[in-house]
């Protein structure tokens, strides 16, 4: 059985997804949620914050695996650059913790989870939930991101 640490990287909020393949091939959600810092913090102490929570989390869960989230071309220089710091610490706390990580594209991510990569945030949501059998969408959005990671990398490994 492995379990999966997804990631969608963010200086504000991080999200989160572990997720188990089971020996029968069903994908089983185990936790998700968010890393978030406050606003109001200097960016270096919100990156030391995202830093200290995901060794947390990793010290608990102890994933087998981990995908990030690979960041794309955005318009917006400022949220581009805070979003590949939050990478870099992603990056770093993994390779720290001895965790082998492979990163995917948003549509790499889409095409996987919805069978089409520019399925929109909803359709991803929606298999998401039905790929674990969650009661309801998984929020917030970033969490829901992070279970799709972690699902692609699961299924992308799986036929590897």
């Amino acid at each position: 059985m492995t379990l999966a640490l997804g990631i969608d990287p963010g200086t504000a909020t991080t999200g989160y997804g572990l997720v188990r393949l089971l020996p029968d091939g069903e994908l089983v959600a185990v936790s998700f949620g968010i890393i978030s810092t406050p606003k109001d913090a200097a960016p270096p102490a919100r990156l030391a914050m995202l830093y200290d929570q995901l060794r947390a989390l990793l010290q608990t869960h102890q994933p087998d695996t981990a995908a990030v989230e690979k960041l794309f071309f955005s318009r917006n220089v400022t949220t581009a650059l805070a979003v590949g710091q939050a990478r870099g610490v992603v990056m770093l706390a993994l390779q720290q913790a001895g965790i082998e990580t492979f990163e995917y594209t948003p549509n790499e991510i889409k095409n996987a989870v919805a069978g089409y990569g520019s399925a929109d945030k909803r359709q991803v949501q929606e298999m998401v939930r039905a790929l674990l059998q969650l009661d309801s969408l998984p929020k917030p959005d970033d969490a829901a991101d992070a279970l799709a990671v972690a699902i692609t990398h699961l299924n992308t490994k799986r036929y590897d």
